[in-house]
């Protein structure tokens, strides 16, 4: 016998499954989030060597691009068309290059920059001692010149003092030993975050051999799960992602990088101490936007006030011309209006992906709101389009309502004039009553 099941029981049960499913999930994650979160992060841990590799392959994306299609590309169809023989030896080749002066900028880089931090840590430690024998030198003569600080300055040392022993000893001390645990686990994670990333560099290179496979076949996924007009709008959303994210990220770097040098520039013309290691820190803090160059400067002007409080304030001058010069020039011409998001948005995104990921959600949290904003944008002016009303922003000013034919009623300005005379004149009055009542 032969059961005949309509398509809309099918549809209706596999509805009820999905919300069934749905259900216990969101009762999980809400009563059992803990344990959501460390399967999460275990999760995380097995997948991060194929996590690293997507991200090396997208950040060398850009380089492998340049290569084929500036010199490659030339090359290899002057005699003939290109065929799947010379397109694999073509991204050998532009793979192969791009390897290779990654290799040799970060080599060269490394080879200038941990010698000679190296020696300015050496130097730093070796004149520690001075610096304490001037702060201890500064602070006795402030207090000598101020008895009455002194005396509640040595009361409050004699009572933390007797405090500090106690947590010392009955709290450090006998949790040295978990101490030295954590520090060992830390090495061995470090160790292991190494690994991942040295599994990840592979798998970079079998990703950008496969680029364009991986994205025919996110297409084919795309197309034949939704509708051609939905497909063709999530491919041109995803393309915008990519777009915004590699555009910011890769100009960031190339204008910390610029920033570094110059900051090297300067401060060796300056002759302020320690110029490499202290151009290595803004270079390195100007990656997070608006609040990194404070964050690397704070530290290096403290470094140099140790050594010369004169130069620490030609450092601060210096670094503030360094980033209006960063500000007004250099970083819009190499990122140009890559975000679009005005100066309060960008600080809000800042905040709450900083927050949330710390610093690597202050790299990122930029251009992951600039994509939210533009797709809320873009929906918003869809829908104003639609019901045929204004597009620009400013259009809306002193907007007081909109009529029955969509057209915008501005207030007049002259409103707020007859209001505030109003109030004048009112409370002018009633002042005046109050005055006879007296």
């Amino acid at each position: 016998m032969k059961f005949n099941i309509e398509k809309k029981y099918i549809i209706i049960g596999l509805i009820s499954f999905l919300v069934i499913a749905a259900s216990i999930c969101f009762y999980y994650i809400v009563f059992h989030a803990d344990s959501f979160f460390d399967k999460l992060d275990t999760l995380y841990v097995i997948a991060s060597p194929v996590v690293y590799g997507i991200i090396v392959a997208y950040l060398l994306t850009p380089i492998v691009n340049f290569f084929e299609k500036k010199f490659l590309i030339s090359i290899f169809t002057r005699k003939s068309p290109l065929n799947a023989n010379k397109k694999k030896y073509m991204r050998l080749i532009s793979v192969t290059l791009t390897l290779i002066i990654v290799f040799l900028f970060l080599y060269a880089f490394f080879s200038i920059l941990i010698p000679n931090i190296i020696t300015s840590i050496k130097n730093i430690s070796s004149k520690v001692p001075g610096y304490v024998q001037n702060l201890n030198y500064w602070s006795n003569k402030f207090l000598n010149d101020n008895p009455s600080i002194e005396k509640v300055t040595l009361q409050i040392v004699d009572l933390y003092s007797e405090e500090f022993n106690n947590y010392l000893n009955n709290s450090i001390i006998p949790q040295m030993e978990s101490l030295l645990k954590t520090v060992s686990l830390s090495l061995i994670s470090v160790l292991k975050s190494l690994w991942n990333l040295i599994i990840g560099l592979v798998i970079s290179i079998y990703v950008l051999f496969s680029k364009e496979t991986f994205s025919c076949q996110s297409k084919k996924i795309a197309y034949a799960l939704f509708s051609t007009k939905n497909a063709n709008q999530i491919i041109s959303d995803t393309r915008f992602v990519s777009e915004t994210f590699i555009g910011f990220i890769s100009g960031k770097i190339v204008d910390s990088f610029i920033i570094g040098c110059i900051c090297f520039a300067g401060t060796t013309i300056l002759q302020l101490p320690y110029p490499l290691l202290i151009s290595v820190i803004v270079g390195v803090t100007n990656v997070i936007p608006f609040f990194g160059p404070y964050l690397g400067a704070i530290p290096c002007a403290l470094l140099i006030l140790m050594e010369n409080p004169i130069q620490s304030l030609y450092f601060i001058i210096f670094i503030f011309l360094l980033q209006q010069l960063d500000g007004n020039v250099i970083g819009p011409k190499i990122l140009g209006e890559s975000t679009g998001l005005s100066g309060f948005w960008v600080i809000f995104s800042i905040t709450i992906f900083g927050g949330w990921l710390g610093v690597p959600g202050m790299i990122i949290g930029v251009p992951f709101f600039a994509v939210v904003y533009a797709m809320i944008k873009r929906y918003t002016e869809k829908k104003l389009k639609k019901r045929g009303l204004p597009l620009p922003t400013n259009d809306y000013l002193n907007v007081k309502k909109i009529d029955e034919n969509n057209v915008l009623i501005h207030r007049n300005i002259n409103d707020n004039k007859k209001f505030f005379s109003f109030s004048f004149i009112k409370k002018k009055k009633s002042t005046e009553g109050d005055e006879e009542q007296k």
